[in-house]
């Protein structure tokens, strides 16, 4: 029998060949009765009332006739019959489909939506050609480096633009609040693409950009093996539209490429496409989306705050967070977004004289510093009318930053004691910014309403985690990409309310955005492309 046992907690020094063990005493089974154990999952739980301990969800194989007791539900251990969980995607390829089918779709950008989107494509036999504005990692990674070793700023070739999409340079977390039938199989592929093992059962699994960098590069290997074709500097500038459908796309303001069916996976940062999309009466609508900065810590204090007198043990990783704070006098909400424990922020303008950051970490995250994005929900009636009004409002404040920092694309930043005192104070502080700070007060950098919340927000986060305000934490200004300010409207059936054979998806349709939900809704996008050519 196949058992599925969840809340199996081993201790700070105990190794997982306890498993065994726990899950037999659990069940009031001989410990040989056990067999085949695997981890389907692992977390910390890290209450400052007692030591940190890691709790997993097992499966396993009951011997032939041994009957198990339910666990006593006062111990946090569940046990029941583990059913078959379909794994996501199950690809088997159909032979001569291209052929068959007598067209070949296009997919518009390479970040983890266009990827996925074209490996489910070409593994029903029908290889996409892939277009990508930016360059292939390698040459966009000295980009990158140029931008932030010496601020010389290339406005397509970025964090944003190029292999991989914005995910390249991140933390590369694969946390995802939907539940979604494809996750597991996102995960497993980037595992065959050499992603650590270990992301199949972590709570919180990461990558790293280290790590992630060489994954993405064996994934296009991967899509070209397989009948893909892949262009970099191949911007789409233009649709072409006959009597409502797809037509065709202009690459560069040159070529003319014929295509009835294209997914559009662009990513959140490309204005120009957003502003060609609502000159053709592609249907769009403006969206909430969120304003703030990031807030830096030594990553040693963070450890304190949450694992107390056991910080530094050997077992335990860095440590995180996740903070909220609803703010019922100005109607807002504030919260951390995309915490990289032992990372560092970095510079991601999208244009010329702007300034945004972001995080990143490695996959050892072995940084001294720990950061994340708190920010204050924004809503379309914040940035005025018209559905670009969200553009213009972000930009906006990513001219602001740019400007206080001293327009080279230095990051303005202030100790969080002098934001909350509004005073601009001195910053003798280490950053791990790149390409570097300049000190400034922030609120200027800010829409009012952003500014009050993420007071009263960073109070309500002391509370909840007592420690969390100290000189030692720099704020870094601005984070303007958390989502889409804009949504591409799109049918039941995938498919732009406006143009037949148009699949937006991804974050820049403004369905889904991170490593692992991108992926997700580009995989739904070639399915309702096979869907519409069958």
């Amino acid at each position: 029998m196949k058992l599925q046992i969840s809340g199996l907690v081993l201790e700070l020094g105990e190794g997982e060949e306890r498993l065994p063990g726990k899950a037999a005493g659990a069940l009031g089974v001989p410990r040989e009765a056990i067999g085949d154990l695997q981890v389907v999952r692992r977390s910390v739980d890290a209450r400052r009332s007692r030591p940190p301990r890691f709790v997993y969800q097992v499966t396993l194989r009951l011997a032939a006739g041994v009957s198990f007791v339910a666990p006593d539900t006062r111990s946090g251990v569940t046990a029941g019959v583990a059913g078959d969980e379909s794994k996501g995607f199950a690809a088997s390829p159909a032979a001569d489909r291209l052929a068959t089918s007598g067209e070949r779709p296009v997919v518009v950008g390479g970040g983890p939506a266009g990827l996925f989107a074209a490996l489910v494509l070409a593994r029903q036999g029908l290889p996409p050609l892939l277009l990508e504005r930016g360059k292939p990692i390698p040459q966009r990674l000295s980009d990158v480096l140029a931008f932030w070793e010496r601020g010389v700023f290339n406005p397509e070739s970025h964090v944003h633009f190029g292999e991989g999409g914005a995910g390249t340079f991140s933390d590369g977390k694969l946390t995802s609040r939907v539940k979604n039938p494809h996750t597991a199989w996102v995960k497993e592929v980037l595992v065959e693409m050499g992603a650590p093992a270990e992301i199949l059962v972590e709570a919180r699994p990461h990558v790293g950009t280290d790590r992630l960098r060489a994954v993405v590069i064996r994934l296009r290997q991967r899509l070209e093996a397989l009948g893909c074709e892949v262009r970099f500097g191949a911007p789409v500038s233009d649709m072409i539209v006959r009597r409502g459908k797809m037509a065709g796309l202009v690459v560069d303001g040159r070529e003319e490429i014929q295509a009835s069916k294209v997914v559009l996976a662009i990513g959140q940062s490309a204005d120009d496409t957003y502003k060609k999309l609502a000159e053709r009466g592609i249907a769009l609508a403006p969206k909430p989306f969120a304003v703030g900065l990031r807030v830096e810590h030594p990553q040693a204090a963070i450890d304190g705050i949450q694992y107390g007198s056991w910080a530094g043990h050997p077992q335990l990783p860095a440590a995180d967070y996740f903070l909220t704070a609803q703010i019922a006098a100005l109607g807002r909400s504030v919260y951390s977004f995309c915490m990289c424990p032992g990372g560092r922020v970095i510079g991601c303008s999208a244009q010329p004289g702007g300034l945004i950051t972001n995080g990143m970490s490695r996959h050892r995250r072995d940084s001294p510093h720990a950061n994340s994005a708190v920010v204050v929900n924004v809503r379309p009636e914040d940035f005025g009318e018209g559905v670009l009004a969200g553009l213009a409002f972000r930009r906006h404040w990513e001219e602001k930053a740019f400007a206080a920092g001293g327009g080279d694309y230095r990051a303005p930043a202030q100790r969080l004691t002098d934001f909350l005192a509004a005073r601009e104070g001195g910053l003798a502080v280490e950053t791990s910014f790149r390409p570097g700070v300049r000190s400034a007060a922030l609120e200027r950098v800010l829409p009012g309403f952003v500014t009050q919340a993420l007071k009263a927000g960073f109070r309500e986060f002391e509370r909840k985690m007592p420690g969390f305000i100290t000189r030692e934490a720099v704020l870094i200004g601005v984070e303007t990409r958390t989502s889409a300010p804009l949504r591409i409207l799109r049918r039941e059936d995938g498919q732009s309310v406006s143009v037949m054979g148009l699949f937006p998806c991804g974050e820049g349709a403004g369905y889904a955005g991170g490593i692992v939900s991108a992926p997700q809704d580009g995989i739904r996008a070639a399915e309702r492309v096979i869907r519409a050519l069958d």
